[in-house]
């Protein structure tokens, strides 16, 4: 605790803690198939924000690509975009942004429209038949940039798992403490049956947490659950019941309450926080920790709960 938790939260947040982000997918809907066009395509690839997944000439196709959550970023360039900025003195680009992460939306957009104004600035220093390039903004499935979108999902994910983990890591070592263990055992019931009645009195108390969460969530935080109810409660339960079976393991393997309860929130509270992605983007983090992302449950619960939820 007083060397290794310091070396692992510092080297953590070191890499995890940031707001800057690199590697975006972004689509772009060239409709002008100009030079002056390909000339901004090429600006928005060579960024080392951007990664250009597609240029295409259909707004289908982005529209789409949002669908696929292939990408977070699009730009749509107008078929008049290169006679407007040299003949008439300003044109207009759109950026549309997956504002479901409002705070990644927002950074984003701003990425874009800093490499769109030197771009501009570039084409006045070559030409001085040059024009304006205003930018008009979108923002696709929460236009009002509301957090909770963000951060009701990640709590969620944070609260049920910290919940259930630790409810049940004392269930079972709580009674190797007292030692009725052995009684539990030695009794004509199968000792499955033991972790069993162990597990559903907090399974069903799980699931009224869940109710009050969305309660919550809908009446308090304006937060509409748009998809089924039914899909949410189902993939809760089986979310529950993996906390509540990572609960078990830890209850199994350590021989005091307090060793339970420290692993648990130790071992479940800081990936749960860092490798969810709701507070910092996975896609930042190096390679190392984006697998080991992978491996935890609550990231999963989040990317489903924000689906059906949006």
């Amino acid at each position: 605790m007083l060397f290794g938790l310091p070396i692992v939260l510092i080297l953590l947040f070191g890499f995890a803690l940031t707001n800057e982000i690199a590697d975006a997918r972004v689509v772009v809907c060239d409709l002008s198939r100009s030079e002056l066009s390909d000339q901004l395509t090429d600006r928005i690839a060579q960024n080392t924000s951007f990664i250009l997944d597609e240029v295409t000439v259909d707004r289908k196709g982005v529209e789409e690509a949002f669908k696929r959550g292939d990408v977070k970023l699009a730009l749509i360039i107008p078929a008049s975009f290169s006679e407007e900025f040299f003949h008439q003195g300003r044109t207009a680009v759109q950026l549309i942004g997956d504002a479901t992460d409002p705070n990644t939306a927002n950074t984003l957009v701003q990425y874009a429209s800093a490499i769109i104004r030197d771009f501009q600035q570039d084409q006045w220093r070559l030409s001085p038949k040059g024009g304006l390039i205003n930018v008009e903004t979108t923002m696709l499935y929460n236009p009002e940039l509301k957090g909770a979108m963000n951060y009701v999902p990640g709590v969620m994910a944070l609260v049920l798992l910290l919940v259930c983990v630790l409810m049940t890591s004392v269930s079972i070592v709580k009674e190797k403490e007292m030692g009725t263990m052995e009684v539990l055992l030695a009794s004509p019931v199968s000792p499955i049956w033991v972790v069993i009645a162990k597990v559903v009195p907090y399974f069903v108390l799980s699931l009224v947490n869940l109710a009050i969460i969305l309660l919550l969530s809908v009446y308090v935080l304006d937060m509409e659950i748009r998809g089924s109810v039914f899909l949410l409660y189902g993939a809760s339960s089986l979310f529950l019941l993996t906390a509540l079976s990572l609960g078990l393991l830890i209850s199994n393997s350590t021989d005091s309450q307090q060793s339970a309860m420290l692993i648990s929130l130790m071992g479940m509270m800081i990936p749960t926080m860092l490798f969810t992605g709701f507070m910092f983007p996975i896609e930042n983090m190096p390679k190392p920790l984006q697998w080991v992302s992978h491996i935890v449950p609550s990231k999963y619960y989040y990317t489903i709960v924000k689906a059906v939820m949006i």
